[in-house]
């Protein structure tokens, strides 16, 4: 595969993926965004109840951050998207966008050449103990400790041919950005 022109830090929630991705944005001099940030309030609120998202609350969501990293790659901007993409569907949707109504994702520049979003999977693992330790210490977060479970039960880890890299979150913060960018060389 070519050199990416995204990355997708993923993992389950806890995981550490708004922090790597905010420090390797800016040790790459990328744009950074929090795919958190783009929740529509009912899946906050719907979170915040102890209820987990299915697949009809995040598609909508995930279309809306293709639509962004698909606007970004073509402008010329490298992107670090920090996403739980916990399913390989959902990583699809955001390298490709979905098809069927009414979850279309935008068509910008449908007339225009295709732009390819060339994305390198970075996946932060841990095992439950480690990863529900930091959710219960993490204040003033929509995501409650309770749904860390759900995750772990939804999540497809990325596969062939998945472009991705593994990274235990045993290791320190400078050492999982050191590892990806040595992936990136």
């Amino acid at each position: 595969m070519a050199a990416p022109n995204a990355l997708l830090v993923m993992g389950v929630s806890g995981s550490g993926k708004s922090t790597v991705g905010a420090l390797l944005a800016s040790e790459l001099g990328w744009k950074f965004y929090d795919a958190d940030d783009y929740h529509p309030e009912e899946n906050r609120m719907k979170m915040q109840k102890g209820i987990a998202l299915n697949d009809k609350d995040r598609i909508p969501w995930l279309c809306k951050l293709h639509d962004i990293l698909r606007r970004d790659v073509a402008s010329g901007q490298h992107v670090v998207l920090a996403c739980s993409a916990l399913k390989r569907v959902y990583r699809d949707i955001l390298i490709q966008g979905k098809d069927d109504a009414p979850l279309k994702c935008d068509d910008l520049g449908k007339e225009e050449k295709p732009v390819e979003v060339k994305l390198l999977v970075v996946h932060l693992t841990g095992s439950f103990d480690i990863i529900s330790g930091r959710l219960l210490r993490r204040k003033d977060h929509f995501m409650p400790p309770e749904l860390l479970q759900s995750q772990f039960d939804t999540l497809e880890t990325p596969s062939a041919p998945e472009n991705f890299i593994q990274i235990n979150v045993d290791k320190n913060l400078s050492e999982i950005i050191a590892t990806i960018m040595e992936t990136l060389k």
